[in-house]
């Protein structure tokens, strides 16, 4: 291809501007509106016709159109149309997964009876094996019975044969080999239950039933194990696992023989039950009757009482009350109030309706209470070195869940005599906590000072009165007592609180009463109960194991005082603060402040008792930085110092904000996101000093400004990603630019020039590396066309930023096989063409760009042309270099980008250009890899162009375009 001479096209914006422009169109709005339903006409299928019937069609067309939009809140949706088909074309399901899955909603169902305000045991169960835990040795004593069968006589019936073999079955399930495994941690015991459970589980799923039987009765055995007395209630939790699981697959099995040939109604009655299914019922209910021992007959026959619904209709009714009694066969107090326990928990599942049984179980609880301090039971906590308030709480968990289960919408006359009963036991102090741990909030909370007085009057001894205090204010956080009595209620608990010894059991307590006190008042209440904490818990440093409970105090604060101003006058609040010693801990507290602050702090502030307190915090979580900091976590601190610094303003007070942003730079100098916030900051600063001052510049507002550019200046070079400092360097530039200060935007553009060499051939991003090419063009591409409003120095040449910025991409190492180094010059090619014009396309107020200082000069053309020449012809070389059969295809699309630019910036009525233009359209398609569209619209738009006055070369030119595709 022969050298050209470049000249550029003469632009007029304006009218290009004006031809681009929408044409109006006069539209009757009563005919036609963009957003009036459009008319659709439906065709259905004549009800009669058969598929590949020829009968004719109906068509009708709805007088309300269609809105697809609002046919999905009709559920018509193709969705929903496609759900609604796929169900009604799904063949029935096998009997036995369609009844595993009835099964499973029916458990649901029965499950909602208490209803979604009953909290569930399962959401107790985490609580209770977290909190009573053991160091001291356990074991598990396990009897299991011999697993073969026993070989029928000869000559017996079948039915005496039947009673005989579950007899010797009976016998064998508790007079089998004995196992036993000691010296078992807590973690091992637990992994042993859970192992019997899956055992459990497996033997039943292999039609082993009795040996099913015999786990279920050993592990229930355990519980009359009161050896590591600690440890009981949780000992609870894992072995009614084990009777839960053993319940379910019972009353499954049973309610499955009776769903052939059709599922049990949910509301079945014992008519509906066949004679097998009832059968089988009556022989694990004979079974369970012959079993020796109480403890364990009583648990398992209630781990299957819901099985009564097959044989009778009063049959749960009548068992009940029956077990009920039978638990005061149990002379350990403990095991009995757990029995207890779980009797209730079976009621409240399988029939909550009957509330005197579990009435009848707590009275007896209050009857047998005194056993609580009997001579056995001391004795034996002497032998395990035990506390009576420490054994005491052994009892909540059972006492809780039995009156919860007596309080669940009970009236207010049975909660008061339940109050007034618990009064006038002695010892009460333990059935006082779990009533009002166990009654509605509202109920104590109506009743506060009467609970205090309760209080007042119980034996410290036997139960501390703070743990008492605790369960009060637990409730009072919840509900609220009458606002006559609020102030007394929080100086009587405080007076018990503020005397508790021990720093543990002080905070454990003085943090539930803070949500009371930010609850109901003011900042001077609160600031004296922060001053009380740290009172007790800076002596020996007792604030390092109170770490929980000290960062509940602070989220309980954070959710009533969202207004900072108050928080941060509270006195104490920041030497609160100083008591979280441990770096991790200190961090998260410092995070949820902030994300507190970012998410309620609307307003910008300029408030200094805000900005001291958070500069504090913030510094806080920047010094946690260090080398080992992981990337995700320095990104999240930044992101919240960020969020701080966009919320400080100081209105017009332009110089104390860049103030404030010095100091911020020296404190977060580690943080690279918080440094580039900072920059962009005092940018936005200088823009919104020029919007007020309407660019009337006195000399104290260019001062400032270049003080800001100072800032930036100083700031870009302490970043370590390249290309921030590119990006911040051309922004900067732009910014100086905008508010006359050419020295300065002049240095910010070398420099950013200057550093091009730096950019590595990969980059990472997201923790992937990425080839950099791309985001260097993308920079490239803004900075070219920063370039045209850029006056030229005039100690420097012609040019000098544009000649500067090439000879650098000429200079640079690209990738090989790479032609990004030319496309910078094909996309250097529009900026010269815009240099060339009388009026620039866009230019910046009171700055003269080239077109005034050279005003269209014929030598400043001719040097702009030259550069042109010399891009275009670096360009062809490399089209020429691209001619490989591997290559043709990057060689086509640098062809027609080139093209691209010749049609809009190249003045085609020069005949070698124009010839130019047309060889690099028919490189482009020659192997065919052009996209065919793209080419059909760039003809037609030509074609369009062709039509202008004086444009009879494109007119000749596009005859001369072919277009070609690859086949």
């Amino acid at each position: 291809m022969a050298a050209v001479q470049w000249r550029s096209r003469g632009r007029r914006y304006d009218a290009e501007l004006q031809r681009c422009r929408l044409e109006a169109s006069p539209v009757e709005f009563g005919d036609y509106h963009p957003l009036k339903p459009i008319m659709v006409t439906d065709t259905k299928r004549s009800r009669g016709a058969r598929k590949g019937s020829t009968s004719s069609t109906s068509s009708s067309s709805s007088s309300a159109a269609t809105d697809p939009l609002s046919s999905m809140l009709d559920g018509t949706d193709p969705l929903s149309m496609f759900a609604a088909a796929t169900v009604s074309e799904t063949p029935t399901l096998s009997h036995s997964a369609s009844t595993g899955d009835l099964g499973r909603k029916r458990r649901e169902k029965e499950e909602e009876a208490v209803g979604p305000d009953f909290e569930p045991w399962s959401a107790k169960r985490g609580e209770i094996l977290a909190r009573f835990t053991t160091t001291e040795k356990l074991s598990i004593n396990l009897c299991m019975g011999s697993d073969q069968g026993k070989a029928p006589s000869p000559g017996s019936s079948a039915v005496s044969e039947k009673v005989r073999t579950r007899l010797e079955e009976l016998d064998d399930l508790e007079d089998g080999s004995q196992r036993e495994l000691l010296n078992l941690s807590q973690q091992d015991y637990a992994n042993r239950i859970e192992e019997l459970n899956q055992s459990l589980k497996e033997a039943w799923a292999s039609d082993q039933k009795v040996k099913a039987l015999k786990i279920v009765i050993q592990c229930s055995k355990l519980l009359s194990d009161t050896s590591v007395i600690q440890f009981y209630p949780s000992k609870f939790v894992l072995i009614t696992d084990i009777l839960d699981t053993f319940g379910r697959l019972v009353y499954d099995r049973i309610w499955t023989m009776c769903s052939d040939p059709r599922p049990l109604p949910d509301a079945f009655t014992v008519d509906d039950v066949n004679d097998t299914a009832k059968e089988t019922c009556l022989n694990w209910f004979f079974k369970i009757a012959s079993i020796r021992e109480l403890l364990p007959r009583l648990y398992v026959e209630a781990a299957i009482m819901k099985c009564n619904r097959f044989l009778n209709k009063c049959g749960i009714q009548e068992t009940l009350p029956r077990l009920t009694a039978m638990v005061r066969g149990i002379g350990d107090p403990l095991v009995a109030a757990y029995t207890r326990a779980y009797l209730c928990r079976v009621g409240m599942e399988v029939a909550p309706h009957l509330k005197e049984s579990l009435n009848h179980n707590f009275f007896d609880l209050l009857d047998t209470f005194r056993q609580v301090s009997g001579e056995s039971v001391r004795n034996q906590l002497v032998v395990q070195r035990v506390e009576v308030p420490e054994y005491l709480t052994l009892y909540s968990p059972a006492i809780n869940w039995i009156l919860q289960c007596i309080a669940y919408r009970a009236p207010e006359p049975l909660l008061t005599e339940m109050m007034e009963r618990c009064k006038t036991l002695a010892n009460n102090a333990l059935l006082q906590n779990s009533v009002m741990r166990a009654f509605r909030p509202e109920f104590v909370a109506a009743r506060a000072t009467d609970f205090i007085s309760m209080i007042k009057d119980c034996d410290e001894a036997g139960f501390p009165k703070h743990l008492l205090f605790g369960s009060l204010g637990r409730s009072l956080a919840c509900a609220d007592p009458p606002e006559a009595e609020r102030l007394t209620v929080l100086n009587e608990a405080w007076k018990v609180v503020t005397k508790v010894r021990s720093p543990q059991d002080y905070i454990n307590c003085a943090e539930i009463w803070v949500e009371f006190t930010c609850r109901h008042f003011t900042k001077r209440e609160v600031n004296t109960v922060l001053a009380d904490i740290i009172k007790h818990l800076t002596p020996d440093r007792a604030f390092e194991d109170a770490y929980p409970q000290l960062q509940s105090v602070i989220g309980k604060i954070l959710t009533y005082f969202q207004d900072f101003s108050v928080l941060f006058s509270m006195e104490r609040f920041l030497p609160f603060l100083d008591m979280f010693q441990k770096d991790s801990v200190r961090v998260e507290v410092c995070r949820s402040i902030m994300e507190v602050f970012i998410k309620h702090q609307l307003e910008p502030t300029k408030d200094p008792v805000i900005l001291n307190a958070m500069l504090h915090i913030c510094k806080t979580m920047h010094d946690s930085v260090n080398a080992l900091t992981l990337e995700d976590e320095r990104r999240s601190l930044s992101l919240l110092i960020n969020g701080f610094i966009r919320m400080v303003s100081f209105g017009r007070d332009f110089e104390q904000q860049l103030s404030f942003c010095v100091e911020a730079r020296a404190t977060f100098c580690n943080l690279e996101p918080v440094m580039v916030q900072l920059i962009h900051t005092v940018n936005q600063l200088a823009m919104e000093t020029r919007r007020v001052m309407k660019g009337n510049h006195s000399r104290k507002t260019a001062a400032f400004v270049r003080a800001c550019a100072a800032y930036s200046f100083i700031t870009v070079p302490s970043l370590s990603s390249i290309f921030s400092r590119l990006n911040l360097y051309l922004l900067s530039g732009q910014v100086a630019l905008a508010n006359q200060c050419l020295s300065q935007a002049d240095a910010f553009l070398k420099a950013a020039v200057s550093i091009l060499p730096e950019v590595p051939r990969s980059i990472s991003v997201e923790g992937k590396l990425r080839p950099s090419e791309n985001f260097l063009l993308d920079f490239m591409n803004s900075f070219l066309a920063t370039l045209l409003v850029v006056p030229d120095h005039p100690e420097h040449g012609v040019l000098y930023l544009v000649r500067g910025l090439l000879n650098m991409v000429q200079d640079y190492t690209w990738e090989d096989n790479s032609d990004a180094k030319v496309r910078v010059y094909v996309s250097a090619l529009p900026l010269l063409a815009a240099m060339s014009q009388e009026t620039y396309i866009y230019s910046i107020p009171k700055v003269d760009s080239n077109e005034t200082l050279y005003g269209g000069d014929p030598k400043f053309l001719s040097e702009i042309n030259k550069l042109c020449e010399t891009l275009i012809g670096q360009i062809l070389d490399q089209l020429k270099t691209l001619s490989r059969e591997e290559t043709v295809r990057r060689q086509g699309a640098l062809a027609f980008s080139l093209f691209g630019v010749l049609l809009a910036h190249g003045d085609l009525r020069n005949n070698k250009l124009n010839q130019l233009a047309v060889n690099l359209w028919n490189l482009s398609h020659k192997h065919g890899y052009c996209d065919t569209r793209t080419s059909v619209r760039t003809l037609e738009f030509i074609k369009h162009q062709a039509q202008e006055v004086d444009a009879a070369h494109l007119s000749d030119m596009v005859q001369r375009l072919q277009l070609q595709s690859r086949t």
